[in-house]
């Protein structure tokens, strides 16, 4: 059927609108997409920035140490120690103490030609071993009262370092000691034992005094 010139003309007026509103759509659609795509590019970056934040703030974060606590716990571990650095002197003066008296009653029973008190068989000194013996419990003897309360002494300065506010401290590890050695012993220790006793106990008085001593001259001095 053919069209006559109007409605020929109309069609083509129509294809033209629909062909712009098309092309309009088209065009409302792309920018639609385009705005929705940027948007949900700048959406992804946002997430991919927060995340990397995230696991940026994840690998440098550290614990917070108050210093208060550090410090409090150093301060114990510092207490601990010295108390252990004490306990572990006296042990030892202690048992030096100890042995040295043990050995130093028998050495004085072999002198004296008695039973060994460690010998095991009830076994009796020969001449030579009873001369040395009575020669080492002499009064300059290796184990007369003053070396052995020498020995003694010198083993507690170098325990202690040398100082002289130890010495209480130290003084009483070695009492410890003798009693524990008379303990063993069985009853009281030979007389040779308790002089060294009285020697051991004024050193160590002489040696606590002796910064007191020191300080007094000093004074002294300054003032003349």
């Amino acid at each position: 059927m053919s069209l006559n010139p109007i409605t020929a003309t109309a069609a083509a007026a129509y294809t033209q609108q629909t062909g712009t509103a098309n092309t309009k759509s088209t065009k409302q659609t792309d920018k639609a997409d385009a705005a929705t795509a940027a948007a949900s590019t700048k959406d992804t970056e946002k997430s991919e920035t927060t995340k990397k934040t995230d696991n940026d703030t994840a690998v440098i974060y550290e614990k917070h140490v108050s210093s208060s606590t550090g410090k409090s716990t150093s301060h114990a571990a510092v207490i601990a120690q010295l108390k252990a650095d004490s306990e572990a002197r006296t042990a030892q003066l202690q048992s030096l103490v100890e042995k040295m008296l043990a050995k130093q009653g028998q050495t004085l029973a072999t002198a004296d030609d008695m039973w060994s008190f460690l010998a095991k068989g009830n076994l009796k000194a020969d001449p030579e071993t009873i001369a040395q013996a009575q020669k080492d419990v002499a009064e300059d003897g290796y184990w007369g009262a003053e070396q052995t309360s020498d020995r003694i002494l010198s083993f507690a300065k170098a325990l202690a370092s040398d100082d002289p506010e130890k010495a209480d401290e130290l003084l009483e590890a070695f009492k410890k000691g003798y009693k524990q050695a008379t303990k063993t012993w069985g009853s009281d220790l030979p007389s040779l034992c308790s002089d060294t006793y009285d020697l051991v106990e004024k050193k160590f008085s002489e040696w606590k005094n002796s910064t007191k001593d020191a300080s007094d001259t000093s004074v002294t001095e300054k003032d003349a």
